[in-house]
């Protein structure tokens, strides 16, 4: 039995993945979903109390705690990460964990630029004073406007409510200076990499569609496996919009052709 291990974003927890893990489960493989350091709770109770220890969590406390699950499981598992957990997957990678990857509308690596829709997503964290030390909470006009735009009012109401939390803003500020350091940086020619899947939204606003595909023309430079899937009509939220069951057996099916049904 294959072991997939999914990868959660900012503002999200495991509770995001769980039709996934019911669908990969049933498609008989392991699946597990941690969560990012001190977010191992329910979601009401990330909601109504802030987790203090989450303001020093950064890219590599998160890379650190994923790459000990990683490290742990008796094969290389596949890793699936959505947002952030799409950045993740490809470091991970990069660092010659896991069989495979599937990187989902992922946050830009070191050499890929925002668009001016992502930098309007990020703005309510990047200007908040101190925001590389504090546990930040999103608005739900900024969660309407960045992961569910095009969805109906209650829907959005809903998804914001059930499964949007609070996120330290350490992750974003590190993004903010990419370009200056080595935090987010990915070896992309790298020939030891495992194969990639990179899936964008085409009416993403968080990460855009064009992001997406900078990043897989930068992926390309490698000799390994390295696809890109678009999905028309899909916002941030692609992992749990009406028909994440299209993205997910396509995910799936790009892992079958590698054999690793």
């Amino acid at each position: 039995m294959k072991t997939i291990v999914l990868i959660h974003g900012a503002w999200m927890t495991p509770a995001s993945w769980e039709p996934w893990k019911t669908f990969l489960e049933a498609k008989g493989y392991k699946v597990l979903v941690p969560s990012w350091p001190f977010q191992d709770r329910p979601v009401k109770q990330l909601q109504a109390s802030s987790v203090p220890e989450l303001a020093g969590v950064g890219v590599s406390e998160i890379l650190a705690h994923y790459e000990a699950i990683v490290r742990a499981q008796p094969e290389p598992p596949i890793l699936i990460g959505h947002s952030f957990g799409g950045l993740f997957v490809q470091m991970l990678l990069d660092r010659g964990l896991g069989s495979a990857g599937v990187a989902i509308d992922p946050a830009p690596p070191k050499g890929v630029f925002p668009s001016v829709n992502a930098l309007k997503a990020a703005f309510p964290v990047v200007s908040t004073w101190g925001a590389q030390n504090k546990v930040i909470t999103m608005s739900f006009a900024d969660f309407a406007w960045g992961w569910v735009h095009n969805l109906p009012e209650p829907e959005q109401r809903r998804v914001y409510e059930e499964f949007c939390v609070p996120t330290p803003g350490k992750p974003y500020m590190q993004g903010a200076v990419a370009p200056f350091t080595s935090t987010m940086e990915i070896n992309f020619g790298n020939p030891k990499r495992p194969p990639l899947l990179l899936i964008a939204g085409e009416e993403d606003r968080t990460v855009t569609a064009d992001m997406v595909r900078s990043t897989y023309k930068l992926q390309s430079r490698s000799p390994s496996a390295t696809e890109l899937i678009a999905f028309p009509g899909r916002t941030h939220w692609i992992v749990g919009q009406a028909g994440w069951e299209e993205v997910a057996t396509a995910a799936l099916g790009w892992l079958q052709k590698l054999g690793l049904g």
